[in-house]
């Protein structure tokens, strides 16, 4: 490409006082590719914020890994250090899930009840970060003491220091526990069915000794997790299942990517419509240009030049749109996430809007932008340069 080329098509984009409609258009056209980017920036923004702050309170309730045996651990202890002993490794910490019902005067509720060791659970999850009232140590000291979410406690009216009454499958006789403490994990699910007790409690309730039903493993980065299941997995066997935080959540995580995706395929739509109006911008540019079409070709631009004169233009205004798209969109997410003006209703986990800028994002926007705008410039660029010197000379 030459550099006269992109000085006339620069010189075509900006125009002159004779063209005013033109330019008209072409700011039309710049807006709407504007309106398009900043508006996926703005809902991708939005949309990651909320895939990375349900991410954050998932894997906060859980580890960053599983492994567990399809007949349980036994003597886990040594399994622990034979784990840690695999680089990426910070803390493990074992488990025992089981399941109950917990009875109050007037309700009865399913559980799902994970027996833990208070010491160690808290390297490896935030369960003791996300506790609002009651004392997360007391699993140590009580050996019927019960750790439930904020949602279960509000439906059943508890408070800490309440009885309740458990009802296990295995075991015959009901159990009184006693609410040691209230967690608020902001996931309902978790909030409302989820209850923590002491190992050696659940392990009873299994009717099992010395045995978990799976160690949780923390990493040293969160994404790293699949690399470390690898290695773990060459260091113990193939006889152990583990699991990563997002396998043990895959279909929450692939619904997320799916609603995102989406949203990108449709939002895009805006910056295709805009891009019919560069189109229209370049076609009556076309037609005004006919004589200095002719002219060029009459002293040697080729159908390529010319091509890449009216291709140039349409990117110029592909180009300014996205740049101000990028700094509109930008702007605005910068202002809901400093001043958070917008609130959320009660039904979500969130009493705020999240936004979280990414760079991935912005760049995968504006080249999908760019692509689309340079299509548009296709047939209007071809139609220039099929234009016959004869032809655009004529009336001339």
């Amino acid at each position: 490409m030459r550099k006269s080329e992109f000085w006339i098509s620069w010189r075509y984009f900006l125009g002159g006082n004779k063209e005013r409609f033109v330019s008209i258009i072409s700011v039309f056209s710049i807006l709407g590719v504007a309106v398009g980017v900043a508006a996926l920036i703005i809902v991708l923004a939005v949309m990651s914020g909320f895939d990375n702050d349900l991410r954050d309170k998932i894997v906060g309730s859980n580890a960053h890994l599983v492994v567990s045996d399809n007949f349980g651990i036994m003597f886990y202890n040594d399994l622990q250090e034979n784990i840690e002993s695999v680089p990426g490794v910070v803390a493990t910490a074992p488990h025992v899930n089981t399941q109950g019902f917990i009875r109050t005067e007037t309700a009865i509720i399913s559980l799902y009840l994970r027996g833990i060791l208070p010491q160690e659970e808290v390297k490896v999850t935030k369960l003791k970060k996300y506790l609002i009232a009651g004392d997360f140590n007391s699993l140590d000291t009580d050996e019927n003491a019960i750790i439930i979410g904020e949602e279960l406690a509000g439906v059943l009216g508890l408070y800490v220091g309440d009885e309740v009454e458990l009802i296990s499958p295995t075991i015959k006789d009901i159990i009184k526990f006693k609410v040691a403490g209230i967690f608020k994990s902001g996931m309902y699910n978790y909030d409302l069915t989820l209850a923590f007790i002491s190992l050696a409690r659940a392990q009873e309730l299994n009717n099992v000794f010395n045995v978990a039903s799976g160690i949780g493993v923390r990493v040293d980065n969160l994404f790293a997790a699949d690399k470390v299941k690898k290695d773990i997995l060459f260091k113990l066997g193939t006889s152990y299942n583990v699991r990563t935080w997002a396998e043990l959540n895959k279909t929450f995580f692939d619904a997320l990517k799916l609603e995102k995706f989406t949203m990108f395929i449709i939002l895009s739509l805006i910056v295709l419509v805009a891009s019919f109006g560069i189109a229209s911008t370049l076609i009556v540019r076309v037609t005004e240009k006919i004589k200095d079409i002719g002219i060029l070709k009459s002293i040697g631009v080729t159908r390529s030049g010319i091509r890449n004169i009216f291709i140039l233009q349409g990117a110029f205004i592909g180009i300014a749109g996205i740049v101000s798209g990028i700094i509109f969109g930008v702007g605005i997410c910068l202002i809901l996430k400093k001043y958070q003006f917008i609130k959320l209703p009660d039904l979500y986990y969130l009493d705020r809007l999240p936004v979280y800028l990414s760079w991935q994002d912005i760049s995968c926007v504006s080249i999908a932008a760019l692509l689309i705008t340079l299509i548009a410039t296709v047939y209007p660029a071809s139609r220039a340069a099929n234009l016959n010197i004869t032809e655009a000379l004529r009336y001339e």
